[in-house]
């Protein structure tokens, strides 16, 4: 299982996101999952995640030491699903999706889509938020949407390996 997630500038929701997975990947001892994240746009190429949301990983015990990157045309052949945060991720990561040939596999999601819930399933930017309440409501929605997520597909796989359908 291979996981991408995207924001518009890799700095904020995305690189918690990928920090969350790759704690739950460890938790759950997923050896054949991989996770990563990437911008929309390249303001963030090279930089280190947002301070903020550094900071609030690490209350939590977790940590991201990911530079910020732009989404690639092979990021979409190579990744299972491409996970966009908000409506206008989901917009354009369709549409550049849609102008590959061949068509890529990938699936391509909302984040807070997992949560079941409509009314969460958006995940807002929180960089422009002042303290660390954006952080902390995105940081909330992430973590929930992660832990639903990996139940969700490891519960598929034990269906897959008993031979259920």
């Amino acid at each position: 299982m291979k996981v991408l997630f995207v924001c518009i500038g890799n700095t904020c929701r995305s690189p918690m996101a990928e920090a969350v997975l790759n704690h739950l990947i460890v938790k759950h001892q997923l050896d054949d999952w991989h996770t990563d994240s990437a911008g929309l746009r390249d303001w963030n190429v090279g930089i280190e995640a947002q301070g903020r949301g550094q900071q609030l990983l690490k209350q939590h015990g977790l940590k991201t030491t990911h530079l910020g990157r732009m989404i690639t045309s092979q990021d979409f052949y190579e990744f299972d699903y491409v996970l966009g945060m908000d409506n206008s991720n989901l917009s354009e990561l369709r549409q550049l999706a849609a102008r590959l040939e061949p068509r890529p596999q990938c699936k391509i999601m909302l984040l807070g889509s997992f949560l079941g819930r409509k009314e969460d399933e958006i995940i807002p930017d929180p960089y422009f938020t002042q303290g660390m309440a954006g952080f902390h409501a995105a940081y909330l929605q992430i973590q929930e949407s992660c832990e639903r997520f990996v139940q969700q597909h490891t519960r598929k796989e034990k269906d897959l390996l008993a031979g259920s359908p």
